[in-house]
């Protein structure tokens, strides 16, 4: 996973992301702001070399710090909190991934994205920091159900979802108790999903993922251990096969969810991993598939989304269950 970069905290020099318009961590931290929101930050404020304040983005505590301050300052989560080596996600590219993924939702009816409960959002392998369920739920109003493989991730997403008020009874947990399996064992037969997200495992071995950590501590120029400064279990970084194999499971299993969910989507990092995808999609004859890029830091990931419905199931899905929306051509 990418580390948060000290580039976000200039404010004078030309953005290296393109975040999404609506997108509340475009520019530099307003320090100021964050520290009122959450006090214990300012102990890692401090100025950069440039002048400007910012962080140690090496140290561990300091990002938990800044997210907290984040998700409080923005977001009005009075709690959060993460176990220890827990994966302590870079919100403003999780933000991204929220509001693409609502704009590919309303692209029927002049973006105009449903909200309020309207739509259930599936977030496969929600972490120890529930991090979509959040930004999704506070930005857009939709309902979550959640899934892990981590019995221990899954009850710090239960205390984080309890302690919150706007959170209570708008998300709903699911153990996926089979590695080998993604949307088996979880979705239900009665399950009406608008939209399945999913941030993969990058790696597919922890050798892998030890290497990418180290090269993102060289890149910061710390000398500081690389567990401590970018967090992330085995469970969230590695899988047998890496991202490749891991988003070819859930194509092979959206198929048979195909008529249950309107958009199936999960993030790819690798832009490698995009010919065997497209591939794969096209042997499970889904109906529609949409690539939406996205800059994060000097990093470009990008979004793969499918479809399984035709235009006139779709049309029927949006009637029945965003009931004023009316239907149009893309």
């Amino acid at each position: 996973m990418r580390e948060i970069n000290e580039n976000n905290a200039r404010k004078d020099r030309k953005p290296t992301t393109t975040l999404h318009r609506k997108n509340k961590h475009t520019g530099r931290y307003d320090f100021d702001a964050l520290t009122l929101a959450h006090h214990p930050l300012k102990a890692f404020v401090r100025p950069n070399k440039f002048g400007d304040d910012s962080i140690e983005f090496s140290n561990a505590e300091a990002v938990k710090s800044l997210n907290t301050a984040l998700l409080k300052h923005f977001y009005k989560i009075e709690f959060w909190d993460i176990p220890e080596n827990y994966l302590c996600p870079p919100i403003p590219g999780r933000a991204d991934y929220i509001h693409h993924i609502a704009e590919l939702l309303g692209n029927k009816n002049k973006y105009k994205i449903p909200m309020n409960g309207k739509v259930t959002c599936l977030d496969i392998g929600t972490g120890a920091n529930c991090i979509y369920p959040i930004i999704g739920h506070q930005e857009y109003g939709w309902h979550f159900i959640a899934t892990d493989i981590d019995e221990v991730a899954l009850k710090s997403a239960e205390k984080i979802i309890t302690s919150n008020e706007d959170l209570k009874d708008k998300v709903e947990l699911r153990l996926q108790d089979n590695s080998k399996h993604v949307f088996n064992g979880v979705i239900k037969s009665k399950d009406q999903i608008d939209l399945i997200i999913c941030n993969p495992p990058f790696h597919a071995s922890a050798k892998e993922a030890d290497a990418s950590a180290l090269r993102k501590v060289r890149n910061l120029k710390t000398s500081k251990k690389v567990k401590l400064n970018f967090g992330g279990t085995n469970k969230e970084l590695w899988c047998e096969g890496g991202e490749k194999r891991f988003i070819n499971t859930m194509i092979t299993e959206s198929e048979i969810f195909g008529k249950s969910c309107y958009w199936f989507s999960t993030l790819v990092s690798k832009k490698e991993n995009l010919k065997g995808i497209y591939q794969a999609l096209k042997a499970v004859n889904v109906n529609k598939v949409k690539t939406i890029n996205m800059g994060q830091g000097n990093k470009m990931s990008r979004i793969v989304a499918w479809t399984f419905l035709t235009a006139e199931e779709q049309e029927e899905w949006m009637h029945n269950r965003w009931r004023e929306w009316t239907t149009e051509e893309d």
